[in-house]
């Protein structure tokens, strides 16, 4: 959906060192960036790096990349359109930018990409490619739209999201940078339009593990008096950005209580009320509330149904048992009562975990700068982890590592993602993982520094060989710098 926006110069003040040429004053689009926490306090932010650091960090190696929206048609057209070809062109600076420049052979991989972890509308941790980017603040991450907000589903922030620059098969040589802020463009949150599908995030200070714990114990709800009420509270608890809970599930709960009526019990219950005591005693002293029926001695030996000398039946209510007596067995079975509120109860593991503050961002692994505006047909390196199949079947990628794919980009359009000013790039990387991934104009080798000119929102089939053989992004213009502006402004944190 294209509206009219008229976009401003730059404010000389935004950016330390950065270099910041005038925007466009005619652009696609509303313009208006939308922002939205994904971890408000202090607090919150700790628990979340405590969750993926927990359970010797099973979340992030057992986190599947994000294939939403990946696989599409696209359209390799001749031009752009005219708004676009018609702007000034403009950059903003990287935090390799001063330093003294040299020439290698090789592609030295960028230390600024990584992977963005989070949990899915599916309830499950997955990742897509993001980037880290200069600013003020020296915090912002750049990713897909989709890979911060989900328009298939919840239509909101996936939950527990977080960066990990250079990410390696569980490992986090710099930390982990917990999600403060999501900025994203009006037209993609609102319409889902794909030629806005990208996302600038400002991050908290990254953190590392001072220590092995993962367990702060069990975790046990209010009991709740219908099954469904509990479901409600486990629902919440699992999008709470508050706190570290994992393995949650609903279980029944039976509370001895003066003001509830003697049912029929468990043998598993009665025996947890009267713990170490022989239940199959006659004249058993019980605790209070909670009372044995008297022994039945007249169980026949079709009635036994086990090859043991003491069984618990199928529903859980009955005791039997056999006693031999001359070479032959005698049985028996009985049954239990008490006073007992039937409830519900949410119930899983406390995460916590020793966290030390590794500092900001950018001061570990530098940022990359920020095009806007350049004509289409730019020489690009695409940087990501691409993961999942070819639709032949041909898994060419694992996900593992960082890769890299070359070519120059051109003008294409994606019906599907409702693009019709997207840039497409020759590259053979599948869609899952690949998400995300930075499209890098006039990278140095050396420096290992360049400008992001696009974000990598899906992948196409073009020639119809079963094989993805091109990469679409947004056209990085006027309105991408501003959503950028607004982040860059946002200020980074400690979390411990």
């Amino acid at each position: 959906m294209k509206r009219t926006l008229m976009i401003g110069g730059v404010t000389a003040g935004l950016l330390a060192s950065a270099l910041i040429a005038s925007p466009a004053h005619a652009d696609r689009g509303h313009g208006k960036p939308h922002s939205k926490p994904l971890a408000e306090t202090n607090f919150a932010a700790k628990q979340v790096a405590a969750f993926w650091f927990g359970q010797k960090m099973a979340n992030l190696v057992n986190a599947t990349p994000y294939g939403t929206e990946t696989k599409v048609s696209v359209k390799h057209v001749s031009t752009m359109p005219k708004e676009i070809t018609d702007t000034k062109p403009g950059v903003v600076s990287s935090s390799g930018e001063k330093k003294t420049t040299g020439t290698s052979k090789n592609v030295n991989l960028p230390r600024t990409t990584g992977k963005v972890f989070f949990i899915g509308a599916d309830h499950k941790p997955h990742w897509c490619t993001a980037t880290a980017l200069q600013s003020q603040h020296k915090n912002i991450v750049a990713t897909a739209g989709h890979c911060v907000y989900d328009t298939v589903k919840d239509k909101d922030l996936m939950d527990k999201w977080v960066f990990v620059p250079g990410y390696y098969n569980g490992k986090t040589p710099y930390g982990i940078y917990v999600g403060k802020m999501a900025f994203t463009h009006f037209d993609f949150t609102t319409y889902g339009d794909g030629d806005f599908d990208y996302a600038f995030v400002a991050v908290y200070n990254g953190v590392l593990p001072t220590d092995g714990g993962t367990s702060g114990g069990k975790y046990e709800s209010r009991l709740y008096s219908n099954k469904w009420d509990a479901y409600k509270a486990k629902d919440q608890l699992a999008k709470d950005k508050t706190t570290a809970l994992s393995n949650l599930e609903v279980v029944e709960v039976n509370t001895l209580s003066r003001r509830a009526r003697e049912v029929p019990v468990t043998v598993a219950d009665f025996q947890s009320w009267n713990k170490g005591k022989d239940l199959t005693d006659p004249d058993g002293k019980w605790a209070p509330l909670t009372s044995a029926d008297k022994i039945n001695d007249r169980v026949r030996p079709d009635e036994y149904r086990s090859n043991k000398d003491s069984y618990i039946s199928q529903d859980g209510k009955t005791l039997f048992w056999r006693v031999k007596e001359n070479n032959h067995y005698k049985y028996f079975s009985r049954t239990f009562k008490a006073n007992v509120f039937k409830g519900y109860q949410v119930v899983g593991l406390k995460l916590t975990i020793g966290l030390k503050d590794v500092g900001k961002l950018g001061d570990n692994v530098g940022g990359q700068g920020l095009a806007y505006n350049q004509k289409v047909g730019q020489p690009t390196y695409v940087f990501g982890y691409p993961s999942g199949s070819h639709p032949d079947g041909n898994y060419a990628f694992t996900g593992k590592t960082l890769k890299y794919t070359y070519g120059k980009t051109f003008p294409a359009t994606a019906s599907a993602l409702k693009g019709d000013a997207l840039q497409g790039i020759k590259s053979s990387f599948t869609g899952e993982g690949a998400s995300g991934s930075a499209w890098l104009f006039k990278y140095n080798n050396a420096t290992r520094f360049g400008y992001l000119n696009g974000i990598t929102i899906g992948v196409s089939d073009t020639d119809g060989n079963n094989r993805y053989d091109t990469s679409v992004s947004p056209y990085f213009d006027g309105e991408t710098l501003a959503v950028y502006k607004t982040a860059a402004a946002t200020p980074s944190a400690n979390i411990v």
